[in-house]
């Protein structure tokens, strides 16, 4: 019996110390993964961290201040011509799309009857040319009567009665003479009018310039009243109107002599200039916007009137502007000027909260929060937290472009 319970003690004590046994290499191996894991976790945070950017340090420089705009060319210069006379079309002399001069033969209109008309007002000046004569020859010989009497008054043959019928003849001798030239006048002037008239049956170009539609052939009728239609339509594109709208907010910094540079679809890759001529001192009720006009100089003929154009005006330059890319920024609260951009203190990343000035197609304005000097990064920021450590694969400076 005694045997039996020291075998149970036995028994019991090794069971505890197998228990302890187990449970002490339980907690080794528990301590060893935990410590694992942890520096598992550190070595991926720190990989993670080891983030690769494009850099560039923050320059002061000038930023030139400018005004999109859109718009479309015209020619400065256009004229319709039109028939200022009823008749049928004899000859065209001109087709669409021709240079011409200023003065150059464009088309005639029938002025047959015109001519009829000139001869029949020559005549009628030839005759009132031969009653001036008639009245100056009448005046004469009523005038030399006149003197006549008046030395016979004076040797006491003639009566006072004579003398003054005498004069009586001289006055309306000469008042014959005064309506003979006033016919001769008028039928003078019937005669420049009837010229002038046939005259204008000969259309000519009023301007240099190319001939851009033609509307007429022979044997149309041109000149009907109430009609008013063009029969030919020149422009001259040596210099264009650029016409386009501004915003009122933004014309406080326009000015005449300004620079515009602009460019068009249809001729991709070039650019073009010209020069603010015209600002309507009235904003339009409808969009609240100014209407203003360029001057394009056009001597290369390589712009076309009804091209759409865009472009910007220069207004001004401002000196000492830290400015970065679009890309560099996000977060950005247009309306409230604030984004936010990414600083590099180190190799360490700094989220910094900054305010923005103009936006350009340059960049953005930075007006606080970063400084000339400071490191910020470009682009492939997007995968970038705050504290993260960097590795800087390119670097740049200078104002963003």
């Amino acid at each position: 019996m005694e045997r039996m319970l020291q075998y149970n003690h036995l028994t019991t004590r090794e069971g505890l110390m197998a228990l302890c046994a187990v449970g002490l290499m339980l907690l080794v191996l528990f301590t060893g993964c935990q410590r694992g894991d942890t520096a598992g976790k550190s070595e991926e945070k720190d990989a993670r961290l080891a983030v690769a950017v494009d850099a560039a340090v923050a320059e002061a420089g000038d930023l030139a201040q400018r005004i999109e705009v859109t718009g479309t060319l015209k020619p400065k210069y256009e004229v319709d011509v039109k028939s200022e006379i009823t008749g049928v079309v004899k000859k065209v002399y001109v087709t669409e799309w021709v240079q011409v001069k200023k003065g150059s033969p464009l088309a005639q209109v029938d002025t047959r009857e015109e001519e009829s008309l000139v001869k029949r007002a020559v005549a009628a000046l030839e005759s009132a040319k031969a009653s001036r004569l008639q009245a100056v020859v009448a005046e004469n010989r009523a005038r030399r009567e006149l003197e006549r009497m008046k030395k016979l008054k004076d040797a006491g043959l003639a009566t006072r009665q004579s003398l003054d019928d005498a004069g009586s003849e001289v006055e309306a001798a000469a008042a014959h003479v005064e309506a003979a030239r006033a016919q001769e006048r008028a039928a003078g002037e019937e005669l420049n009018q009837i010229k002038t008239r046939m005259a204008k049956g000969l259309l000519t170009a009023p301007m240099d310039g190319i001939v851009s539609e033609r509307r007429i052939n022979v044997g149309d009728l041109v000149g009907e009243p109430g009609s008013g239609v063009p029969l030919f339509h020149i422009v001259d594109n040596r210099i264009l109107y650029l016409t386009m709208t501004v915003p009122s907010g933004g014309m406080a910094g326009l000015r005449r002599g300004q620079i515009l540079e602009f460019t068009t679809d249809a001729l991709p890759g070039r650019s073009f200039s010209g020069k603010v001529m015209f600002i309507n001192p009235a904003v339009s009720e409808t969009d609240r916007s100014v209407k203003v006009i360029a001057d394009v100089n056009n001597s290369s003929n390589e712009l076309k009137g009804g091209l759409f154009v865009k472009g910007c005006i220069m207004t001004g330059i401002r000196k000492g502007i830290v400015q970065v890319p679009r890309t560099a920024i996000f977060g950005w609260d247009v309306s409230g000027k604030k984004a936010r951009l990414i600083v590099v203190e180190g190799d360490r990343a700094r989220i910094r909260e900054v305010s923005t000035g103009i936006a350009t197609q340059d960049g953005v304005e930075i007006t606080q929060g970063l400084k000339p000097g400071e490191t910020y990064i470009v682009k492939s920021g997007f995968n970038v937290r705050e504290g993260d450590r960097l590795i800087i694969s390119s670097l740049k400076k200078g104002q963003a472009s």
